[in-house]
């Protein structure tokens, strides 16, 4: 063996064969005879540009070695073979080393995601994502993937070609998917509007109807900024021989004055969204069927249908040109395209959904808009184009059991966009708890998008449900626009630091067996840990509860305040009103106010409820925008430095810095920081730029151990403090009143209530009270309720 010598330049080619060393733990692999290699973007690969990646290069009677710092590439220099390619990856997750040879199956994946859900009644079969637990690497073939070519269209690869993407990152999970976002591409900035409630059903809404319908909304203060119009928003009944799925052709019969029904639309602050199920082509029923003939010279007076060509550029040209265009000129806002025909088109190997996405995403940021389409996933990159339309789920608890975990894993494979039919479209039965727990993980969900068939019984309207159900559901959609503010700061986080929404447990804990062991459990966003309910009420208990593993740091239930102590795994017992949704202590959480959510939209709030939950020191930038360009691309945003110290030479302090002026920013805001899991303590003094203020209003929660202080008319520009001259500390769980709560539900005897809640309320040693309880004879699942309790 020769000694090595260190590189920097990244390639080792030969004739036929060319190794790029991308990171220490990201391995480029072809393998060509013509020896022509490939450096344009393809459909997963967006840029190979990384910072140089120190190497060794070892030549050896049987080939080369390449030595990184955490990798040993094995190659004969002769077509990839099983003994003539083999990576040695240093590993925590393997022990020293882990060997994979070319062709290998790759068995330890920790998956990524699937196409869709269609027609599912639990779970599907994902597809690989980039991660491996106990391999600790896993390939990405990029084969067969088509070129992009410099005129902005698409070309395919050569027959024979191999082009491997080597990851070996070990139990660096969030490592390996930063470098495949600089790989594959950023995840897009959503419009703000995105990530409040949308309104979808398959149903042939008149315009009146519809706009009715908003109105009722309205009505019950619920806030949506999504409308979505579904197939019948066009012509469905053609009479010369079409399937009617297919159409660009407002059905005037429901839609007389399609641009006015979208002026007021906006007008009430929704942006509109339409459904498209392009497969059929332009048939000649169409208004613009004549103007897409001639523009592809196709003879009109035949009357033949237009069939539809994802491979061809001048097709694909008018289907945006012609079609689209007028369409988004009348206030179309973007586009739902509901592809469900597979893979298949008229080339071989080029799968017509990817190319729908593309092109859509990328004509509307020629535009000059901010993309956003709703649509299917089309395979790695995918996440290039959101939002994901997850498809028509069977309406079953199986359904909902799934999409936790359905919905986490897929940032495996950097797809954190999903938007799920909530409460599920289709067939099963009513079922009132179902679809208030898949209401309550749709407020937790990247996307929510109530949805349903066309059935006139299966509805999603909140009203049509009994007063109680009604109104825990009217509660969720509306927190969901109170978080907003949090969300969209996630939203950045996503598109500029590849950290997803939503992230399966094992990102922060991955040497942790537990993380991998509750799938449907994870972090949402940074400060949050949510476990969606996935099963009925216990008919006793009148609760209904989720097996959960809290890593060792303390928490607070965000709705209760209630305070857990981790480093245990714990069922966690929840009525219909809410799920286990954790704050870790130190979260800063962003909300707006209650009072700014009554009307539809999502514009920036003049009043935040900033939550902060006690414990450990914590912060959170708050990014904004105007929510809708792509201004913020050139610099235009803003962040509001939100920061916590929760001791500090015997103080407690919380800041905030506000941004200097925008356009779209208020000049004033108003605050209310609540301090979660505290004694009450009334040592407060508040600064703004240095100058203290009077009279500032403080009010103390008992119940939740809330201490909040209003801060109103603070500058942009300003800085202001508070300071608890005495630190804050933390407050005691109310255990007892808790367990009268659960006692007090339960459907068992009074006199065995009595006797529990007396055991509870007299008896200070644990050991005692869990011993008693246990030889109490009640049942398993009361039980577990009270232990969640005690030993909180």
């Amino acid at each position: 063996m020769t000694t090595g010598n260190k590189q920097m330049t990244g390639c080792v080619q030969g004739s036929r064969y060319r190794i790029t060393v991308l990171t220490d733990r990201l391995i480029r692999l072809e393998y060509d005879e013509s020896g022509r290699f490939e450096d344009r973007p393809t459909q997963t690969v967006a840029s190979r540009v990384f910072p140089p990646a120190p190497y060794r290069l070892w030549r050896t009677e049987r080939g080369i070695e390449i030595h990184t710092g955490s990798l040993i590439v094995f190659y004969d220099e002769k077509p990839f073979s099983p003994t003539g390619l083999q990576i040695e990856n240093r590993s925590a997750c393997a022990g020293i080393y882990c060997t994979w040879r070319y062709g290998d199956k790759l068995t330890e994946n920790l998956g990524g995601t699937a196409r869709t859900l269609d027609e599912a009644d639990g779970a599907v079969e994902l597809e690989d994502g980039i991660l491996s637990r106990l391999q600790g690497y896993s390939v990405l073939d990029d084969s067969r993937s088509w070129v992009l070519t410099d005129d902005g269209w698409i070309t395919p690869r050569a027959e024979g070609v191999k082009d491997l993407y080597f990851f070996g990152y070990g139990f660096a999970y969030r490592d390996a998917l930063k470098d495949y976002f600089r790989l594959s591409g950023p995840t897009p900035l959503l419009p703000r509007y995105a990530l409040g409630n949308w309104w979808s059903r398959y149903h042939a809404y008149s315009d009146q109807e519809y706009l009715a319908l908003m109105d009722q909304f309205a009505e019950n203060g619920i806030p949506l900024s999504v409308s979505v119009i579904d197939m019948d928003w066009h012509i469905t009944d053609p009479q010369n021989g079409g399937k009617g799925w297919t159409g660009y052709t407002w059905n005037k019969d429901l839609f007389p004055d399609p641009p006015g029904f979208l002026r007021n639309l906006h007008g009430r602050r929704l942006k509109t969204t339409l459904n498209l199920h392009p497969a059929e082509g332009v048939q000649p029923h169409e208004t613009a069927y004549e103007e897409m003939a001639d523009a592809l010279h196709k003879d009109a007076e035949n009357r033949q249908r237009i069939p539809f060509a994802s491979s061809d550029p001048q097709f694909m040209d008018a289907y945006f040109r012609i079609l689209h265009h007028p369409l988004e000129e009348e206030g179309v806002d973007f586009w739902w395209i509901d592809w469900q025909q597979g893979k298949l088109s008229d080339v071989n190997g080029l799968d017509p959904l990817w190319v729908l996405n593309h092109f859509h995403i990328r004509d509307m940021e020629n535009r000059g808009k901010r993309p956003l389409i709703l649509s299917r996933y089309a395979g790695a990159g995918s996440h290039r184009y959101p939002v994901g339309f997850s498809g028509d789920s069977i309406i079953s608890w199986e359904s909902l059991r799934f999409q936790p975990y359905f919905t986490a894993t897929a940032s495996n494979i950097g797809f954190g966009w999903w938007s799920h039919d909530i409460g599920g479209h289709a067939n099963g039965m009513r079922d009132d708890d179902l679809q208030v727990r898949w209401l309550q993980f749709g407020v937790f969900s990247p996307i929510l998008r109530l949805h349903s068939s066309v059935s006139v019984f299966n509805r999603k309207e909140p009203w049509m449900y009994e007063p109680v159900i009604r109104d825990i559901m009217i509660r969720g959609l509306r927190l969901r626009h109170r978080l907003i503010p949090y969300l969209y700061s996630m939203n950045y986080r996503c598109h500029a630091q590849g950290e997803q929404l939503i992230q399966p447990m094992y990102y922060a804990y991955s040497e942790s067996p537990q993380a991998y062991r509750y799938q449907n459990q994870y972090s949402f966003g940074d400060s949050l840990t949510v476990c969606p309910i996935t099963e009925p009420l216990h008919s006793t208990l009148r609760m209904s509860g989720v097996t959960a593993w809290l890593p060792e740091e303390t928490y607070f239930d965000f709705f209760t305040g209630f305070r857990y102590s981790g480093n245990c795994e714990i069922k966690l017992y929840r009525t219909l009103e809410t799920i286990p949704v954790l704050a870790k202590a130190g979260a800063v959480i962003p909300m707006t106010q209650k009072k700014e959510i009554a009307g539809n939209g999502v514009r920036l709030p003049r009043a935040l409820d900033i939550l902060v939950y006690a414990g450990a020191d914590g912060k959170h930038s708050l990014y904004e925008d105007d929510g809708e360009t792509p201004a913020f691309s050139t610099g235009d945003y803003a962040f509001t430095e939100l920061a916590f110290a929760w001791r500090t030479g015997g103080a407690t302090r919380f800041t905030i810095q506000m941004p200097e002026e925008k356009a779209w920013l208020p000049d004033l805001r108003e605050f209310a920081v609540s301090f979660i899991g505290v004694i009450q303590n009334a040592d407060v003094t508040v600064t703004v730029d240095g100058e203290s203020l009077e009279n500032v209003p403080v009010r103390y929660d008992s119940r939740m151990h809330k201490l909040t202080v209003n801060l109103t008319s603070i500058p942009c520009g300003a800085r202001a403090e508070i300071v608890f001259v005495k630190a804050l500390e933390l407050a005691d769980n109310d255990t007892v009143q808790a367990c009268f709560e659960i006692l007090n539900r339960a459907q068992i005897a009074f006199e065995q209530k009595d006797r529990i809640y007396q055991i509870i309320k007299t008896q200070s040693d644990m050991r005692v009270v869990l011993h008693s309880l246990n030889s109490s004879g009640i049942g398993k699942e009361l039980l577990e309720a009270l232990t969640e309790i005690l030993l909180a």
